[in-house]
């Protein structure tokens, strides 16, 4: 439970140089880097209700406002509300269709007669008489966390439980619903002054037109698939005007009654509900009415230099399972600190025992290296700049055929913006500790679900000296540490090391583009032919700080 707790004691560096524990990084099959959160594309999959568990679309999840239209949230504490049923006894309406049934029953009841001047009198009428009262079932909200329900501020019961409760009014919704309308306008107009002056500038091809060009064909399909009309001539729209806001320096005054009157804190809104609330920000509590919840989203990550997926989640809100999910402590060995001696700052040497976890169903030859240069890191930051460039001006392929051109000469709405991508960085983490590293490489055996239930005898098996525990996927080494002379009592000792590992792909080779200095081999398997490449990280141990020699 420590690990989890303190995930910063070790740290992997990404490719852009930012550090990360190795829960919050993924894994590119494709390129066969690490990628932290701003190494990916973040994308919206689906909208949904996290209470309903209703899927609403993009196009109208904004008629919405982001907003469920049957949850809602608790004004007081934010949970969700629950709606609640009670008995309550109500007269019956006039008209009502049990009153109709029973003066079927019994003409004679309520019997209209007419006298001599033709005007219609009521008889057997009781002057007196009181409305029946019939037993209803109500519904109103409740919230289960801190009892607020609808009753404290005075919103009626309903009659059905998925009903239509009643909206506050805003003093302001008026006014920002003609600001909205506004900018829309103003939104439209700039759109279609953009495409007008891209069309003026776009050179024609050739100065004869096509069949279909003369006939209006491949207009009307691009007007089709740009969401326009069929027709020829356009409406030029023009923005709305809208009544300018003007600060005035009169302000009213405040009331007595807040300088005299004792002030009940129970009674005044807190920051919290007020922000929640913004289009009101109401002071008293008696005037927090409950607010529609909010949705939530399914998204999907993608390599921003590949363009792959690497986290794609299942459609249905009630599904936590994954389509695609490359997460790097799936093909990343996991490394834990297990103990480190105490470190003293007279240099003297220290034990640091590291747990090494291989996730894949493979053998894993593991080598433990020194961290490069500064020399060497500048070299990689440039080499990975390169091979940026060069992959995003690679032409499009399409069915084996190298397409120059690509379709920003048809329209600039249908080109897709490059992705941007993090720019590659030194490490920002100084190392004040020197590890004394082991002298060969060792293999952590495959992953194996069926060893934890069965009891596997351990074969004994040379190992190195520096091995000190080995269980199915599992490595315990012995690593000594030496803090170096010039380290800080006050700071923390930081250690690192490049691990490297090797990963066999069942990615197509097609698709792969591993660096021109990774080593390859190939492992062939009884379905499909597993690629071997020589992938390096870096790591970061923080061991904490140095103890007293008195200590």
């Amino acid at each position: 439970m420590a690990f989890f707790n303190l995930l910063s004691r070790v740290e992997y560096a990404c490719v852009c140089g930012l550090l990360n524990p190795l829960t919050k990084l993924y894994f590119c099959r494709h390129c066969m880097k690490l990628r932290c959160g701003f190494c990916v594309c973040h994308e919206v999959d689906s909208n949904f209700c996290s209470n309903c568990l209703e899927n609403i679309p993009s196009s109208e999840t904004k008629i919405r406002k982001n907003r469920c239209n049957t949850c809602f949230n608790c004004p007081s504490c934010q949970h969700t509300l629950s709606v609640r049923a009670s008995i309550a006894t109500v007269p019956l309406a006039a008209g009502d269709s049990k009153e109709s049934s029973l003066a079927a029953e019994d003409p004679l009841k309520g019997k209209c007669c007419s006298t001599q001047d033709g005007t219609p009198a009521v008889t057997n009428v009781a002057p007196n008489a009181s409305p029946k009262l019939v037993t209803k079932k109500m519904y109103y909200l409740a919230c289960l966390t801190c009892r607020w329900n609808s009753h404290d501020i005075g919103i009626p019961d309903q009659t059905a439980a998925t009903g239509q409760w009643p909206e506050p009014e805003y003093p302001n919704a008026t006014r920002f619903a003609l600001l909205l309308e506004h900018y829309q306008s103003v939104v439209l107009h700039d759109q279609q002054e953009r495409q007008e002056l891209w069309r003026r500038k776009t050179p024609k091809k050739s100065q004869f037109p096509s069949l279909t060009d003369r006939t209006g064909l491949t207009a009307s399909m691009m007007r089709r698939q740009m969401g326009w009309s069929d027709g020829k001539v356009q409406l030029k729209t023009t923005p709305t005007s809208i009544k300018e806001s003007v600060a005035s320096e009169e302000v009213e005054e405040l009331s007595e009654e807040l300088f005299h009157t004792e002030v009940n804190l129970k009674t005044v809104t807190t920051l919290a509900q007020r922000l929640a609330q913004p289009a009101k920000q109401s002071a008293s509590v008696s005037q927090l009415y409950p607010q529609h919840k909010l949705l939530s989203i399914k998204r999907s990550l993608r390599c921003r230099q590949c363009d792959h997926n690497l986290i794609k989640s299942e459609y249905n809100p009630s599904s936590i399972k994954y389509r695609i999910a490359l997460f790097a402590a799936y093909h990343v060995p996991d490394v834990r600190l297990v103990s480190c001696d105490p470190l003293r700052p007279d240099g003297s040497e220290a034990a640091l025992l590291l747990r090494i976890t291989n996730p894949t169903v493979n053998e894993m030859t593991i080598t433990i290296m020194e961290l490069p240069t500064l020399e060497e890191e500048q070299l990689m930051i440039q080499e990975l700049k390169a091979l940026a460039l060069e992959s995003s001006a690679t032409p499009s392929v399409t069915a084996g055929v190298l397409h120059p051109t690509s379709l920003s000469s048809l329209s600039p709405s249908f080109v897709r913006q490059g992705a941007l991508m993090e720019d590659s960085r030194l490490i920002d983490r100084a190392v004040s500790g020197k590890l004394k590293l082991p002298d060969s490489s060792f293999v952590v055996n495959p992953r194996d679900d069926s060893a934890e239930f069965d009891e596997v005898v351990q074969r004994h098996q040379d190992e190195p000296k520096f091995i000190v525990w080995r269980k199915a996927n599992h490595v315990i080494i012995r690593l000594g540490v030496q803090p170096k002379p010039g380290a800080s009592s006050d700071e923390d000792v930081v250690v690192g090391f490049s691990l490297q590992y090797t990963y066999f792909n069942t990615v197509a080779e097609k698709s792969v583009a591993p660096s021109p200095s990774t080593a390859a081999t190939t492992l062939s398997g009884p379905n499909k032919e597993q690629k071997g490449h020589a992938l390096n990280t870096r790591i970061y141990v923080n061991l904490g700080k140095l103890r007293s020699a008195n200590a």
